[in-house]
């Protein structure tokens, strides 16, 4: 893949560009703690038949260093890959994100179902956000959607993030063992690991940025969401419509649904969600699980994908066995007769 420094009018934005132009084009929206690298093979494989477009969002990559607004939800990421698709005069594609970046296809089809021919998520992102809520529709633990946003990361991981740490000198926060422990499943290792760590090394850390600002709450685990960066972003707080929207609107989009089967991140027990570690007993003050249960995001996903068939939509889901977080990469041949067979 080729890479490309577009200037549209919202931001400068790097991109990883694959394909003829007159192809059918592939828009790939990549995690959190990554960048556009991750799809890098899966673009190249691809685009003998499409015109890969692998952007990195606001706050990654090499894109230019410009604030994500958590108050619009997905907005700002929305609002970038729009116009970046139509300053490659792209009037229709099809659409696939990874993680944080599945979590944005259901705001980016909730806002522009139109543009897309079809929608793949891979271990998305619940469409309801991430963290503070408690069952299949979203409800969140408490008003203040305590447990989501910025104050929920490991402020010593985005600090070795900024350091540039390549070490495996932190069990807990080591950017390299953070990525080899939870973005696939161990023993599992990508034979181009440090390009990969090289990627995730690349987001924009701060107050402000990643992982961005925090409240303190009265609520377990007594930290709620502030406005700045893509975490506060991700919060349930700030969905608002996202999801009546997209089960109403994007009912003309197939979408395909691929997770691993050992997923640690997103799962209905995720050992990144409060409402786990505190269960687990990781956490001090957890105020049980009738209060703060495990936020359940697979069921979360079904349900909603299930009222979007009700509403005349489709989807299909697939399990890829023996694979965490990143089947793309874990498993590429067989996550690629996946999506190829979807795409045509």
């Amino acid at each position: 893949m080729t890479p490309a420094t577009i200037a549209t009018k919202r931001l400068q934005q790097h991109v990883l560009v694959a394909g003829q132009p007159d192809t059918p084009a592939v828009l790939f929206i990549h995690g959190n703690a990554s960048s556009s690298v991750f799809w890098q093979e899966i673009g190249e494989t691809l685009s003998a038949d499409y015109f890969c477009l692998a952007p990195d969002l606001r706050g990654y990559g090499h894109t230019e260093d410009k604030r994500i607004d958590g108050s619009l939800g997905f907005g700002d990421f929305v609002a970038d890959l729009l116009v970046l698709l139509d300053h490659y005069g792209v009037e229709k594609c099809h659409v696939i994100g990874h993680s944080l970046g599945g979590g944005i296809i259901w705001s980016l089809l909730a806002t522009a179902p139109e543009r897309f021919y079809t929608a793949t998520v891979v271990n998305p992102a619940s469409p309801y956000g991430f963290g503070g809520t408690k069952d299949v529709i979203g409800t969140p633990c408490f008003p203040d959607y305590a447990g989501s946003g910025g104050g929920i990361v490991n402020a010593e991981f985005a600090r070795l993030i900024a350091a540039g740490d390549k070490s495996s000198d932190h069990p807990q926060a080591s950017p390299r063992v953070v990525m080899n422990s939870y973005y696939w499943k161990p023993p599992f290792v990508p034979h181009w690991e440090e390009e990969l760590l090289e990627s995730l090394l690349t987001e924009k850390i701060g107050p402000d940025r990643y992982p961005g600002d925090f409240v303190t709450s009265e609520n377990y685990p007594f930290v709620a969401p502030g406005q700045w960066g893509p975490i506060n972003a991700s919060s349930p707080k700030y969905i608002g419509n996202a999801v009546t929207d997209f089960v109403q609107k994007a009912i003309r989009v197939p979408v395909l649904w691929v997770r691993g089967s050992d997923d640690l991140i997103v799962s209905d027990n995720s050992l990144f969600d409060f409402g786990t570690l505190g269960k687990l007993g990781y956490i001090p003050g957890y105020p049980g699980e009738s209060i703060y249960p495990p936020q359940p995001m697979v069921s979360q996903t079904r349900h909603v994908l299930n009222e979007l068939v009700k509403n005349g939509g489709s989807y299909r889901e697939v399990v890829m066995e023996d694979t965490g977080h990143s089947p793309f990469i874990e498993k590429p041949a067989e996550f690629l007769n996946h999506f190829h067979t979807f795409l045509s």
